[in-house]
């Protein structure tokens, strides 16, 4: 545990300079092993409780030396354990001489461990208990933050910690809205609560009324039922009388049926003669319709065939165009940015001629002064001379 607690420490303590930016790929790399390697040790030293339970029956797969070194171990953890903290000095100076021991042989296990693919192969078959699990996966977190924050440089740094604030700012202003919002719903509910009050008192009020009108319909219905049997009564007797003299009256219609049906017997078999004739020519039209029809439809055939022709070659120019329209497209880029790069070029030409008239410019200026100094000078020596002269 304190082995992996030093990995830890060392993990932790890999930091950036504020102006330093970011370290070099190497570094990343050492630092990606030390974790993984932090990691893997964790794992191992979670299992050994359960490797050291069941030592017996795997010593021969784990091998001679690593089985000694793991009883060893055992024997110090048993001794770890018959130890209270609370002792007198010279015997808290052997618990820290044993736990200094106990950890050597610990580093000694994880070493042999790691030196032995049947050991690790079989310590990966087993699986973590759910506190193990979560302090590897806890490791594996800080591996994660810790690769993000060295892979993050000082602008981002800043950028996430004014996004950050501006979250912060961004809630509160969400937590009043919704603190005004959770009052407006309260007054809503309390308006709610009174209206539906309000409205029960209505049904209240709806339901007695009801109720009153349904034993004023019932007397209602009692009374109409007797009027309605003393009308039909009355209406039976007077049916009857109508019934007779609606037979008397159907006895005479049927006398003026059949002279009526003798009279039109021949003018119906001059309409029948008519509706022979006029089927006769419906069935003539129908034929002609169908012979038209079926001509009709192979021309259809035939512009449908010649239409689908057509559509399967406008398809093809569709693609042809869209192809075209693709070079096309690059032909303009490309034109775009040679034009662009002209451009370019032109500006630069234009910039380094500017540059060397002004350079020009400075060189005549500079051989016209030199040459001033110059012939000032001459006249000066000769006004010297004449003067030695004189």
């Amino acid at each position: 545990q304190n082995n992996c607690r030093n990995e830890q420490i060392v993990c932790c303590t890999v930091k950036l300079h504020p102006c330093s930016g970011f370290p070099p790929s190497g570094h990343y790399i050492r630092i990606a092993g030390v974790l993984d390697e932090c990691i893997q040790k964790v794992e191992r030293v979670c299992l050994l409780p359960a490797l050291l339970a069941d030592l017996e029956s795997r010593s021969a797969a784990l091998g001679d030396e690593l089985a000694v070194a793991l009883q060893e171990h055992r024997r110090l953890s048993e001794r770890m354990a018959v130890r209270s903290p609370n002792q007198p000095k010279t015997e808290s100076e052997e618990r820290k001489a044993l736990e200094q021991e106990f950890q050597s042989s610990l580093r000694d296990v994880l070493q042999q461990l790691q030196s032995s693919p049947a050991a690790g192969q079989a310590l990966q078959s087993w699986r973590l208990c759910e506190s193990s699990q979560q302090l590897v996966q806890g490791l594996k977190e800080l591996q994660g933050v810790l690769l993000a924050k060295l892979l993050t440089n000082p602008a981002e740094e800043r950028d996430r910690s004014r996004y950050t604030q501006e979250v912060t700012l961004r809630h509160r202003d969400n937590a009043e809205l919704v603190s005004a919002l959770e009052a407006e719903v309260a007054a809503a509910v309390r308006d709610r609560d009174t209206e539906i009050s309000k409205k029960n008192d209505i049904i209240r009020n709806l339901k007695s009324s009801l109720y009153h009108m349904e034993k004023g319909c019932e007397d209602f219905v009692l009374r109409t039922q007797s009027e309605a049997e003393r009308q039909g009564q009355s209406d039976r007797k007077s049916s009857e009388g109508r019934q007779m003299r609606l037979r008397e009256e159907l006895a005479g219609l049927r006398t003026q049926l059949n002279s009526l049906v003798a009279a039109n017997r021949d003018v119906e078999m001059g309409f029948r003669k008519r509706k022979y004739k006029v089927e006769t020519e419906i069935d003539n039209w129908i034929q002609k319709y169908d012979a038209d029809m079926s001509e009709k439809q192979s021309e259809l055939e035939e512009l449908s065939a010649s239409y689908a022709k057509e559509k399967e070659e406008l398809r093809d120019l569709e693609e042809r165009y869209t192809i075209l329209e693709v070079e096309f497209r690059q032909i303009v880029e490309e034109k775009r940015l040679a034009k662009e790069r002209k451009e370019q070029e032109e500006r630069e030409l234009a910039i380094k001629g500017s540059a060397a008239l002004v350079i020009q410019a400075y060189w005549r200026g500079h051989n016209v002064r030199k040459a001033v100094r110059t012939k000032s000078k001459g006249k000066k020596g000769k006004k010297v001379k004449d003067q030695n002269s004189k």
